[in-house]
């Protein structure tokens, strides 16, 4: 099985998308939709 580059470009944005849900300065809203990327991308790599 061949590693992509846009598997890893998924993997990277995943990882963003998860260190960003970690700011404390963010409003409930942003949060919200931080976990809604973050489930959309994890069932577009069939993590979930």
């Amino acid at each position: 099985m061949r590693y992509t580059c846009r598997e890893y470009r998924e993997e990277m944005t995943l990882v963003g998308l998860r260190r960003r849900l970690n700011d404390e300065t963010l409003s409930p809203e942003e949060k919200e939709e931080l976990r809604r990327q973050i489930a959309r991308l994890e069932a577009e790599m069939g993590m979930k």
